[in-house]
């Protein structure tokens, strides 16, 4: 990563760069289901409900491409979404590999060395670092945010939120005020962890629109210095919406093999394509940048199938181009899921282990930096006839070093002396030397 750079003027990136295809398909991950230098000056106290966020120098990076960081998302998610099916595989799950990809992407700024190699591989970054890494994840957070439109709600918040008695990079500041148009709020992660975990929950709740009322439960913050959130909030109409008088009830056969009635909307046409063996139809949403992707695997596949990533990549590409695709109708069904999962097991065995280790390196971050403690996702989703809301909110917890996070207590366990001393002069006006304190 690079060192701190010249001050600039501080700037939004709202609406700066249009979406393309592969930035879609993360988006559309983020809805899959399965049966997926200097220390940081003191911010002022602030009430509970309002904390007061400073910014680092966020610095306008020339344009570019933010369809590799949607590749990479994708890829992401995919390889999440397998391992968490692999060990709950008759649940139906949601994820959003965006809001996971940006809270790890705002840690993986702080990390060096094999940490942030390691961090780098599962993500699937693309091969950048420094300028270049920013300028990418500043054009994926634009693309993100240019979502908006008539019919489509897409809000998405990145937040820092620090110890008061710990150091945060300058530099650090910077940089996830750039990709990510981050700020840093002070909470007492070390001294009132509930408190902290209240007054973040209560931040995310309103992020979300309500959806998700309670992202860190008392108890849950343990010797965190850091809590790195991404909040994400979605609501968006079908272009065509599903007649409600055409929904109906109709067999579903379950993971487990068992048979359930499930009410399908039924509609179309809508764009279909297929790879290996893959059906995937395309149902858009008002205005056309975004879309849901529903995909059905092979007839007789069991277990947690999943596409490859390339083979995604190629259905979201041929889907997007309008046109190129058979119409066809469907038979959808309605679905409401919701997950809060802690995703530290599944990230260690996709090769993001060392992350959680007291070997990990996030000297970027801050000297006192250890490594992550917790990472933890709360997702809801919900698909109907007029079309779909969807919220998720993510918590990446940085652990204070014990060894680092100041200067051990002076414990006075052992024979001492005691001076009472005129600070001007120096004259000892009383000496003593305690042998057993124990003594009265």
């Amino acid at each position: 990563m690079q060192p701190a750079r010249p001050a600039g003027r501080l700037m939004r990136m709202k609406n700066e760069l249009r979406p393309a295809a592969g930035l879609v398909a993360g988006l559309v991950l983020a809805l899959a289901a399965a049966g997926c230098g200097a220390a940081v000056p003191a911010v002022p106290a602030a009430p509970q409900s309002a904390p007061v966020v400073a910014h680092g120098v966020a610095i306008r990076e020339p344009l570019a491409d933010p369809r590799p960081y949607g590749t990479a998302d994708a890829a992401f998610g995919l390889d999440v979404l397998g391992a968490w099916c692999r060990a709950d595989p008759q649940a139906n799950l949601v994820l959003s590999p965006s809001s996971l990809a940006s809270a790890l992407g705002m840690a993986y700024l702080g990390a060096r060395g094999q940490t942030a190699q390691a961090m780098a591989g599962a993500l699937h970054l693309p091969a950048a670092a420094g300028q270049k890494l920013e300028a990418g994840l500043q054009a994926r957070s634009a693309a993100l945010r240019g979502l908006d439109g008539p019919g489509v709600t897409v809000d998405t918040t990145d937040q820092v939120w620090a110890d008061p008695s710990l150091t945060t990079l300058r530099s650090y500041l910077n940089a996830v005020a750039t990709s990510y148009d981050a700020g840093v709020a002070q909470v007492p992660l070390l001294t009132s962890p509930d408190q902290a975990a209240q007054e973040i929950s209560r931040a995310i709740a309103a992020a979300t629109h309500g959806q998700i009322p309670q992202l860190l439960p008392p108890g849950s913050l343990q010797d965190t210095g850091w809590i790195l959130t991404d909040a994400l909030y979605l609501k968006a109409a079908w272009a065509t919406p599903f007649r409600a008088s055409q929904t109906s009830p109709g067999p579903f056969t379950t993971a487990s093999g068992r048979q359930v009635t499930a009410s399908f909307m039924n509609g179309g046409s809508y764009a279909t394509a297929s790879a290996g063996g893959w059906t995937a139809v395309w149902l858009p949403y008002r205005g056309g940048q975004l879309a849901m992707m529903a995909l059905l695997p092979p007839a007789g596949t069991s277990g947690c199938a999943l596409p490859a990533a390339t083979q995604l990549g190629t259905l979201t590409t041929r889907l997007a181009a309008a046109g190129t695709a058979s119409p066809r109708q469907i038979a959808l069904p309605k679905v409401k899921i919701q997950d809060q999962v802690s995703m530290k097991d599944l990230l260690a065995e996709l090769g993001m282990g060392v992350a959680f280790t007291p070997a990990a390196d996030f000297s970027g971050l801050s000297p006192q930096a250890c490594c992550i403690g917790l990472v933890k996702q709360a997702a809801a989703l919900q698909v109907g006839e007029q079309g779909t809301v969807a919220s998720a909110a993510t918590a990446v917890g940085i652990t204070a070093s014990a060894a680092q996070a100041g200067p051990p207590p002076v414990t006075f366990n052992r024979p001492y002396l005691m001076v009472v001393t005129a600070a001007a002069t120096g004259e000892p006006l009383i000496m003593a030397r305690v042998a057993d304190a124990a003594t009265r």
